[in-house]
């Protein structure tokens, strides 16, 4: 579900026509081609910027598909950044490094083929940005992990936080009562400042400051 009217959303995507590289329309293309889920450019914009405004250089990413996410933010943590990217399926690690390759990002990146909250517990340090996009249900645990893991001044990122308007609604299956929760705790939690980005299916952005 796009929270902006067509006309808007498509303004928004004209915009960003400037961000055309063939490794990105490739990767716009197999998402197509496969329905696979990503974040769009506008989404992916604000995570580059997000990186660039807080001089991110170590990034944890929890769920990284075939790399999407991580071609911006690889981009907004410049060649002296690290990021770590996480899917439990390998041949989406193959996938992201021929594409982080191509865009030459790779080498500033690593994949962790597995469990994402599992690899962060056995990460050792501390993180500018942890962004999350994993299955909806783990999200209460990748809050509570993530939250212990940033440095103060960081930043924790989710993705399908509106999860289509059904937060607002009376659904109460188990994904979208995990979300809300989510999103509860993340807001409760004095050492954060948050807000939620309603563009594509809603962003939630905290500042760790305490």
């Amino acid at each position: 579900m796009n929270f902006l009217e067509e006309k808007v959303a498509d303004y928004l995507r004209t915009m960003a026509d400037r961000f055309d590289e063939p490794v990105l329309l490739e990767m716009e293309a197999l998402a197509k081609e496969k329905g696979f889920p990503i974040v769009g450019r506008n989404v992916g914009a604000m995570l580059e910027l997000l990186a660039r405004a807080t001089n991110a250089i170590r990034v944890f990413e929890m769920g990284s598909g075939f790399g999407f996410s991580a071609y911006w933010l690889a981009r907004g943590v410049g060649p002296d950044g690290e990021i770590i990217l996480t899917d439990g399926d390998a041949e989406n690690a193959k996938a992201a490094e021929d594409f982080l390759t191509k865009a030459g990002l790779w080498d500033r990146c690593s994949f962790v083929v597995g469990d994402a909250l599992e690899t962060l517990d056995g990460t050792d340090g501390d993180f500018d940005i942890i962004y999350c996009d994993i299955d909806k249900g783990d999200y209460p645990k990748a809050f509570a992990k993530a939250k212990e893991r940033l440095k103060v001044g960081g930043l924790y990122a989710c993705d399908n936080v509106l999860w289509s308007g059904r937060v607002a609604s009376d659904d109460d299956d188990e994904w979208t009562e995990a979300i809300r929760e989510q999103n509860r705790n993340i807001y409760a939690d004095a050492a954060f400042l948050p807000i939620i980005v309603p563009i594509r299916d809603g962003v939630v952005v905290a500042l760790k400051i305490a």
